[in-house]
């Protein structure tokens, strides 16, 4: 049996929204959050809090989960994503690395257990990312990307193209340091629901996605769109 690691990366200098893997969030915070919710997962062999906050290193203990000291340059902004990619599957030593940001809140335990026996089951490919669809118009460089200037569709008709969530990664560890990507050459994209796929990034992201915990979480409502 292949071991599979769920890793958590919490910087401890985030930028956009300071500490916002250990502030508040309703009765709780992201890191606690996402431990709980990882720790009822079968399929998980091992959870690790990769950082370089004492204090995530406190709940992590607390919580009765491991956790990696980060060096100091590859919590810094000078480390690029590719060289802190690479550096957590030098360190993480398994079979499979379960990529499992606290920012992502409401992926559920279901829904990644779903996720690790569709990879294990799928010999064909190389990893496992949940996305979202997108439908909007997308512009670069004063040209449309994703229609043609002269024949704009209605939105349900533009092209299906999907992003990266971070709800959850899968990927075997050795093609994490030789990709120094969490998604592989040929990936399973699973796509999640709408509150799934909330990734927290923005100060207004955190109100949102508390705001939605306070409400369907803590008072148990149903969410009215």
């Amino acid at each position: 049996m292949k071991k599979i690691t769920a890793v958590i990366p919490v910087r401890q200098g985030s930028q956009r929204v300071k500490n916002k893997s250990l502030r508040p969030f309703g009765d709780t915070n992201l890191l606690s959050l996402k431990i709980d919710t990882l720790k009822k997962v079968n399929g998980i062999h091992e959870i690790i809090v990769n950082t370089d906050s004492e204090e995530a290193i406190e709940i992590a203990k607390q919580k009765g989960v491991l956790a990696h000291k980060r060096e100091a340059y590859y919590a810094s902004s000078q480390c690029t994503n590719s060289e802190f990619l690479h550096h957590l599957g030098m360190v993480t030593k398994t079979d499979i690395f379960a990529y499992c940001p606290s920012t992502t809140p409401f992926i559920s335990e279901n829904t990644i257990s779903e996720c690790i026996n569709l990879f294990l089951n799928s010999t064909d490919y190389d990893s496992l990312a949940t996305v979202s669809q997108v439908k909007e118009f997308l512009w670069l460089n004063e040209n449309p990307i994703n229609y043609e200037r002269d024949k704009q569709p209605n939105s349900q008709n533009l092209p299906d193209i999907m992003a990266l969530n971070f709800g959850l990664n899968l990927i075997e560890r050795e093609n994490l340091i030789r990709f120094k990507n969490i998604v592989g050459i040929k990936p399973i994209f699973k796509q999640t629901s709408e509150i799934e796929s909330i990734d927290i990034d923005t100060p207004f992201d955190f109100f949102i996605a508390e705001s939605v915990y306070s409400k369907i979480y803590l008072k148990q409502e149903e969410l009215t769109l």
